[in-house]
């Protein structure tokens, strides 16, 4: 299947996932018609854009947010519902990379995005199942050596969250003889991705934000005084533009496409376990991921389903059954389930920097942008709003470090940085079979 655009009908409907079968009520927001102004306009429905826009309307902004299908449509609306604190580059890599400064800058917003999100949901009454805890398995003493490091070097920084597990004490959290051990991150969290990005938006309407949905952007002027961004049936003046469309703004804006690159990742729900079934698996309902590189990751619904996801697409393309490639995966751990129902399958796509570090910045004088959280994007985008909307609101400190960061291309550019990252994706595949 090709990387999925907005439909020229301006009907796109959710992917057919266990997230949109099971979402909150939401209404059906008009199309953008006309020309507009308005204050900030922020280009995309997810969390790096509702975040943006939540704090803005906090704060008295006049805020309307262009969303190419229906909020929470992409990676916001599909992916694995885990909280996970910390950026995809570790902070031992920032720190060789960029330096100490960086690096505890960094330490000090590792886990701010789950505050934020805890903070959305008791204030604005979000129905989201959003539970405590995420666990990191091991599944080799390399692995365990690794985990025990990364504990011991956020503990470094004042991060005393994380708690090793020997393999008896992960099984008292995974029903599973896969695993060597694991560490407990008390701080992370699961919840439904889906109906959080929905509670978001209604509590941004709610304070008086306007969303237009079914609303692709064809073009943006991002470097105007006054940028401007234009859709089919209409377009938004605004003194303030922020794109948050990741993986899914495409070409819209040049400048951002060669920085990023999309990335397929696949999950699937099973039918309903049942209470004892369902707490075999994961006794504590916490979520778990390992920690190879292809890595595994899976926790339980609110109804005893298990989702479970892993498995990646460069260039952001599907998979022809992703059943057939997550179910050997679900089985080697958790072999019980080998003859389960599954009910729903899917992907969805993650924009991927080559250095693994969200990216922050400005085109021109008034147009901002956040991408590439490279598989952390739940807790990243949130943070990320929130320095967004500091910034435009004048308070640029947090968002300056960032901005600075020096990004890199993939090597060979456009044409090449799928087959460079297949092979190196290739290669640490190879580690994690042969356990090194």
């Amino acid at each position: 299947m090709a990387i999925e655009t907005f439909a020229s009908n301006g009907k796109t409907k959710h992917t057919g996932s266990y997230y949109a079968a099971s979402a909150n009520p939401s209404p059906d927001r008009p199309a953008l018609m006309g020309d507009q102004q308005i204050d900030i306009c922020i280009v995309g429905a997810g969390y790096s854009g509702l975040s943006t826009g939540l704090h803005l309307v906090e704060k008295g902004y006049k805020v309307a947010i262009l969303e190419g299908a229906r909020v929470g449509w992409g990676a916001s609306g599909r992916n694995g519902g885990q909280i996970v604190n910390g950026l995809n580059a570790s902070l031992q890599t920032i720190k060789g990379r960029y330096g100490q400064d960086t690096a505890t800058f960094v330490a000090s917003l590792v886990q701010e995005g789950g505050e934020i999100i805890r903070e959305r949901v008791k204030t604005y009454d979000i129905a989201c199942d959003l539970k405590p805890g995420n666990i990191f398995a091991g599944l080799t003493s390399a692995h365990m050596r690794e985990l025990e490091a990364r504990r011991a070097l956020w503990a470094s920084y004042g991060l005393h969250n994380q708690d090793m597990l020997d393999t008896e004490q992960l099984r008292a959290h995974v029903g599973s003889d896969r695993y060597a051990g694991g560490m407990i991150d008390h701080t992370g969290g699961h919840m439904h991705p889906l109906n959080l990005a929905l509670g978001e938006a209604a509590a941004f309407e709610k304070l008086g934000g306007v969303i237009y949905e079914q609303s692709p952007v064809l073009s943006a002027d991002t470097q105007a005084a006054q940028p401007v961004v234009k859709t089919a049936r209409g377009s938004i003046t605004c003194k303030t533009l922020v794109l948050c469309g990741n993986a899914y703004l495409g070409n819209v804006v040049p400048a951002l496409t060669a920085r990023v690159m999309p990335v397929s990742t696949q999950m699937m729900a099973t039918e309903p376990l049942g209470e004892a079934r369902a707490n075999a698996l994961l006794p504590t309902d916490k979520c778990v991921e390992d920690i190879r590189y292809i890595l595994d990751y899976f926790r339980l619904t609110a109804d005893k389903r298990l989702i479970f996801g892993g498995g990646t697409v460069y260039g952001g393309s599907d998979p022809a059954d992703v059943v057939a490639k997550l179910r050997p995966a679900m089985e080697k751990v958790y072999p019980a389930l080998k003859d389960v129902k599954i009910d729903f399958a899917w992907s969805g796509n993650f924009a991927l920097s080559f250095s693994r570090v969200p990216q922050l910045g400005r085109l021109g004088d008034n147009t901002y942008f956040a991408h590439g959280y490279s598989g952390h994007g739940i807790t990243g985008s949130h943070t990320f709003g929130k320095i967004l909307a500091q910034a435009i609101d004048g308070n640029k400190t947090r968002f300056d470090v960032f901005a600075k960061v020096p990004w890199y291309p993939f090597p060979g550019g456009r044409l090449l940085r799928v087959p460079y990252s297949m092979l190196g994706s290739w290669y640490y595949a190879l580690r994690d079979r042969l356990g090194v």
